[in-house]
This record gives C-alpha cells, structure tokens and sequence, in this order.
C-alpha cells in the first residue's frame, strides 16, 4: 500500500493551502472515539488558522491519489491558542521551551504500516532543527471506561505513546469544547498532557 502513497510538508502560511483536505479528514477521524467529534469545515477552518500565524509550525500528510489520507501537525507551544498553552504556565514550564503536537490521524484502511510511528519521527525532528526546544507534548481526551459509545473492541494508543518515550503527566489538564455527535452544543471535556524530552 505504500508503494502509492504520496508525501508533502508544509510550514507555517503554506498550510492554508490544505485546509480543505485537512478539515475533511479531521472531521472523519474524529467522529471515532474517544473524540465523538461532530465537526464542521467552518470550524476547522477557524481553528486552523492558528497554524499559518505561526512560522515554525509544520504539517506532514499522506495522500493516495488526491485525497488525503493521513496527517500530523505541530506547531511551538508559545504559538498555539491558551487552552493550550496555559496549563503549563499555570504549572511553571518554559512554554518557550515546549514544542506542541497536534493531530495524528489517519483513515482506519491505512492504520498497521507504519505511519503512526512516521508521524512523530518528522514531527520529533521538525522540533529538533531548532535548538530551544527541550520537550514535546501532546493532548487527548479523557472519557469514561463505560461510556456508551466505546466500542468493544476498542484499543487506546497509551501503549504505543509510551514505546515512543512519552510520559503521562496527571497535573497538567486542559478543557477543550466541541460538540459530541448528534449534539449541537459544545460541551468541555477533559484532555490529559503527554511529555517527551528531546
């Protein structure tokens, strides 16, 4: 399956140009859980532009054909927006210091080759080409253990983070809002911090 992917990076304004795609994919592998995203191309839209105000942050993303199938963000955590950056202010780390992971997403058919691990590799060294960064981070959302939508089957990525070096930090939290699917209202939920030094 590999053999046809295709491969581009961008940086900081140059992102704009993949917001359609960007945004169209969000919003599919989102819905999944544990996000049970019920998004809109209006709000992705808004929400990326974060990205293009910054000049360090970066986009790796995978295309099979002229659809996107997979991408990964990241961006300095001085850069991102204060639900971000706060809790770690408010916890007395350097945010100057701290690169911030966005999304890691693919399309279930393209999961198990690989590019989970090559998401972070491109974005591990993006953040190593400049020398103030001392540690990456990440968030995800925290849900219930009996939550209604959980698939049987369902498996966290905590493993696979942790193979990668990164560390759960319980005292760093951040409320992110979105609506849930089927719901209209945003609603806060949860998001626990991952760090990796570098």
């Amino acid at each position: 399956m590999t053999e046809k992917l295709t491969y581009i990076q961008k940086k900081g304004a140059e992102i704009e140009s993949v917001f359609d795609d960007l945004a169209s994919l969000r919003i599919a592998v989102f819905r999944e859980f544990p996000y049970l995203y019920e998004g809109s191309k209006e709000y992705e839209k808004e929400y990326l532009k974060t990205y293009t105000q910054s000049e360090r942050s970066f986009l790796f993303a995978v295309y099979d054909g002229k659809e996107m199938v997979g991408a990964t963000t990241c961006i300095p955590l001085k850069d991102e927006t204060a639900e971000i950056s706060e809790p770690f202010t408010e916890t007395g780390f350097d945010v100057n210091a701290v690169f911030y992971f966005g999304e890691s997403i693919l399309l279930p058919e393209y999961r198990g080759i690989g590019l989970g691990n090559r998401f972070f590799d491109e974005r591990e060294a993006h953040a190593q080409s400049f020398e103030e960064y001392k540690m990456c981070c990440f968030c995800s959302v925290e849900r219930d253990e009996n939550h209604p939508l959980k698939p049987a089957d369902y498996r966290s990525n905590d493993i696979f983070w942790k193979k990668r070096g990164y560390i759960n930090v319980p005292g760093i939290h951040a409320a992110m809002e979105w609506p849930d699917i089927g719901e209209a209202v945003s609603t806060s939920k949860k998001m626990t911090f991952w760090i990796k030094h570098i």
